[in-house]
């Protein structure tokens, strides 16, 4: 059960309506997750949406390589509704089964490329530490150049921000979906 109201779009205002309609004709298709918190402020729901399509539809990082980083973020976050909704994707982009249940334990899969590897290792010292340590950065610098190690830095920062919106608001999963894993009740 959510706790705050999620507007549908017949209680949605002109601006709110505007901001939907982009998401449902765009390359998502859909209005889920943390958007339907952030449409309470129309302005921060469609940056936020023009923000979230930029790093997941136009960076230089493929698509397997961004949902590892996802896939990484979620569960360190511990948010079950961006892992459920990134693991359907990293699924639609070939990441196998192994690997992602390896990533839902937070360890490297063996199955992983040398760059999924170190997609992983560098996503996973940014939600541990909140920082990346020198090797990491270095191989990561040395593999991908600064532009991508810059988009993976805002990648990672950004689907934070999703995991904190959807934890914080209890956005729920779908009716029938069990989450991966479970959140860590009353932590505060």
């Amino acid at each position: 059960m959510p706790r705050i109201t999620l507007p549908s779009p017949e209680d949605m205002n002109e601006d709110q309506l505007k901001v939907f309609n982009k998401m449902i004709t765009g390359p998502r298709g859909k209005v889920q997750g943390p958007i339907r918190a952030a449409i309470h402020n129309a302005e921060l729901a469609d940056r936020w949406q023009a923000l979230g399509a930029l790093l997941r539809y136009n960076t230089s990082l493929t698509p397997r390589l961004s949902e590892i980083a996802i896939l990484v973020t979620a569960k360190s976050s511990q948010s079950p509704f961006e892992w459920y909704a990134h693991r359907i994707e990293a699924e639609k982009v070939g990441l196998q089964p192994e690997i992602i249940e390896n990533i839902l334990k937070l360890e490297k899969s063996p199955l992983m490329n040398d760059q999924e590897a170190l997609v992983f290792d560098f996503a996973h010292e940014l939600c541990a530490m909140k920082s990346v340590s020198h090797s990491t950065y270095k191989k990561a610098l040395a593999q991908f150049g600064e532009k991508t190690v810059v988009e993976l830095t805002a990648l990672v920062g950004y689907y934070t921000m999703v995991a904190m919106t959807l934890n914080a608001h209890e956005i729920p999963l779908p009716e029938g979906v069990a989450p991966a894993f479970a959140l860590p009740q009353d932590a505060v």
